[in-house]
């Protein structure tokens, strides 16, 4: 079913990105809030970054509030509830919030776990050369950014299990920083066990250093294919309004200031 197109008092939508000082990383994420816009004619989407670009969050939130908008939904482009969608951005959006009288901001989900990810590094993948054919004889690693966050680690393991069980004759997760195994170590284990051919794809949104070291182990490692980062596909611009669409329904909540 088509999402309903929304109405003029549909909260707006404001995506937050981490930020990179790579280039390539605010041209992606600007690239995927317009695809959101053509999906959803009429909803105003803003996008806001926690770090290196711009706009801040709180020069965004002032932004809107300026124009008349009192009612904003938050998105965390992050794939899991590691530390930046447990405290940088219910922090933030709480500091701003204050300094705005009568604005509402909602926060919505993560963008993980969902099918639509795993849609999305099937396109991927896919658009590197494999086959539906070659799902039986294809391993695959899993590669995040990486985290400290327990949770985190853990929700990329269950990415994996969860997309093992479409065909893959396997898929084991890596990490480019903060946790093991690192790329290459996880391509060299699969290649260890006898699987002839590897494929890594990574499970990050945008280029920028981390993806960066990714491909570098790829390489290193001699993995046979390498995807693509999820970027502005279409599946991910419909996992962000299905994100909003779920935060929009819910009734707004006080937003508060994390201490340690």
């Amino acid at each position: 079913m088509a999402p309903a197109q929304a109405s003029a008092q549909a909260p707006a939508l404001l995506v937050i990105a981490h930020g990179s000082r790579d280039p390539r990383h605010a041209e992606t994420v600007h690239a995927l809030t317009r695809h959101v816009r053509s999906l959803r004619p009429g909803l105003r989407v803003e996008t806001a970054f926690l770090d290196f670009d711009g706009p801040s969050v709180g020069q965004a939130l002032a932004s809107l509030y300026l124009s008349g908008v009192r009612d904003v939904v938050a998105l965390p482009l992050l794939l899991t509830r590691a530390f930046h969608a447990k405290s940088d951005v219910p922090a933030v959006l709480a500091e701003s919030s204050d300094r705005l009288p009568g604005l509402s901001v909602r926060v919505a989900d993560v963008l993980g776990p969902s099918p639509l990810l795993l849609e999305t590094l099937e396109r991927r993948l896919t658009e590197a050369g494999l086959t539906p054919a070659d799902r039986s004889t294809t391993a695959v690693v899993l590669a995040s950014a990486g985290s400290t966050d327990p949770e985190a680690i853990a929700a990329i393991a269950e990415t994996a299990r969860e997309w093992r069980r479409t065909g893959w004759c396997a898929v084991r997760p890596a990490f480019a920083s903060a946790a093991l195994p690192r790329t290459e170590d996880a391509v060299r284990a699969l290649r260890a066990e006898g699987f002839a051919r590897v494929a890594v794809a990574p499970y990050v949104i945008a280029p920028g250093r981390l993806p960066d070291r990714i491909a570098a182990g790829a390489e290193a490692a001699g993995a046979d294919v390498l995807a693509g980062v999820l970027g502005a596909a279409p599946e991910l611009a419909r996992l962000l309004l299905l994100r909003y669409d779920g935060a929009a329904a819910a009734a707004p909540a006080r937003l508060r200031t994390l201490t340690a």
